[in-house]
Parts: structure tokens; C-alpha cells; sequence
């Protein structure tokens, strides 16, 4: 690696899936860019989202990168019966919701032997086809995939979509939500807003109001695709954080009272 992604985490070499979720979390909060108003928080965002990324790959990816996953629990003589289902958070960009992906797994289970005592480790691939759209919380069923044996019949293992915090964007269903700090004067004069899109595409969108804190400018088709017809589009909102001037000068009071008060 060409860097300790582990310290940018805060965490150790040691550290399982649940630590590093999160130690994730709790910088990916601290340092968003629509959080801090620290000039820093967008580079600091970009490293620790690389960081978790790959880090997180260890878990739930493949490209040779695979650790394994234990499910269920082995049952003992008797009665045959089904293991509860065991459930995984599936953790996907936004990128990998807009465009679609696959995702690798590698599993591991216990087959229970006849003796009903012993048992051996198999390992297997589980492969998840990522639709364009799906939304957090879509739940992906491997039905008995789980421990094996005599008496048991296989736990299904459930993949459930939790999506990763993006520095630009906010999902809610199928829109995207952005916000664009904007000077007071351009506020009250018109302005243009760049927007970079998910798929890379540079918007300009004029914004030819007064911008006032409750405005906000819906620009349709330029959100998720819709998992129902990935080729429809939900919306992009935009807001608008207005940047007011810390100090004006008595000359510039002086003109703002003329032109806005008279």
C-alpha cells in the first residue's frame, strides 16, 4: 500500500470488519465536507473514503483480496432443522448504485462429517450482480448457503445494501441532493452552479432567483436510476449554504442600506 491506511483510520493491523466500520463512520462524520468548515475536510474525506474502501475490500470483495466469513453454528444430533438466516451488510458507493457492479464473496462453512462430531471447512464464491438503482436496504437471499450436516439444513445468508457516505451527494430514494455554498452577493444577483455528476459529467445549471435559505433549484433526470427502469432517472436538488461577510466596512454599509432599504 502506499500508505498506512490503518492509521488514517485510527485503527490497528489487527482490527476486524466491525472496527473498521466504525472508526469509517465516525471520521467520515466529523470530517464531510458539508459538515466541517475546515478547508481540509474535503482532502481528509477523500483519504479516509480511500482508506475504508480498500480496507473494506478485504471483507466483501474479491480480487484476491478475500477474508474468510464463518456462518452458523453447528447443530448436534437430532431433529432436522434450518439455521436463521445470517445477515451481512452489503456497503456500495453511490458510484456502484449508479452504474451497477459485481461483487465477490468468498464464504466459508462447516460441514458437520456422519459421525455428527466432526467437520471440515469448504469455501465458496458468492457472486451479487449490483443493479443499477437498487436503494438501501435491498436484501440479497443465498438460500442455504449456510453450515452443513446430517441434521441441519442450511441457514440462508442475506446480503443487505448499505450505502457509503459520498463526499458530494446525499440519496434519498432516487434523488440526489447537493449543496453549494454561494457568496451572499452572487446570492442576491444570480450565479451559475457546477455540479460533477456521478457519471462525470460537468453540469452548469444558472440560477436565476434570489436565493433565499429556504430556495432550492430541482434539476430532473440527473438523479439514481430508478431500479424499476434504470434507463428513468430521479432528480437533482440543489441548496444553497449562503456565505455571509464577516465584516463591511462603514462605506459599504452605507451602499447596502441605498440599495436595499430604499
Amino acid at each position: 500500500m502506499g500508505q498506512d491506511y490503518y492509521s488514517v483510520l485510527g485503527i490497528t493491523h489487527n482490527s476486524e470488519d466491525a472496527q473498521i466500520k466504525q472508526a469509517y463512520r465516525r471520521l467520515a462524520l466529523k470530517h464531510h465536507p458539508l459538515k466541517s468548515n475546515e478547508p481540509s475536510s474535503a482532502e481528509i474525506f477523500r483519504q479516509i473514503a480511500e482508506a475504508y474502501d480498500v480496507l473494506s475490500d478485504q471483507f466483501f470483495d474479491a480480487e484476491g483480496s478475500e477474508v474468510d466469513l464463518n456462518f452458523g453454528g453447528l447443530q448436534g444430533r437430532g431433529v432436522k432443522k434450518q439455521d436463521p438466516p445470517v445477515e451481512r451488510d452489503l456497503y456500495l458507493s453511490l458510484e456502484d448504485l449508479f452504474f451497477g457492479c459485481t461483487k465477490k464473496i468468498k464464504i466459508s462453512r462447516r460441514v458437520l462429517n456422519e459421525d455428527g462430531y466432526s467437520s471440515t471447512i469448504r469455501d465458496k464464491i458468492l457472486t451479487i450482480d449490483v443493479k443499477p438503482g437498487w436503494r438501501q436496504g435491498t436484501r440479497i437471499t443465498f438460500e442455504k448457503e449456510g453450515d452443513q450436516g446430517p441434521n441441519i439444513i442450511p441457514a440462508d445468508i442475506i446480503f443487505i445494501v448499505k450505502e457509503k457516505l459520498h463526499p458530494r451527494f446525499r440519496r434519498e430514494n432516487d434523488n440526489l441532493f447537493f449543496v453549494n455554498p454561494i457568496p451572499l452577493g452572487k446570492a442576491l444577483t444570480c450565479c451559475t452552479v457546477e455540479v460533477r455528476t456521478l457519471d462525470d459529467r460537468l453540469l452548469n445549471i444558472p440560477i436565476n432567483d434570489i436565493v433565499h435559505p429556504k430556495y432550492f433549484k430541482k434539476v430532473p433526470g440527473e438523479g439514481m436510476p430508478l431500479p424499476e427502469d434504470p434507463t428513468k432517472k430521479g432528480d437533482l436538488f440543489i441548496f444553497f449554504d449562503i456565505q455571509f461577510p464577516t465584516r463591511l466596512t462603514p462605506q459599504k454599509k452605507q451602499m447596502l442600506r441605498q440599495a436595499l432599504l430604499t
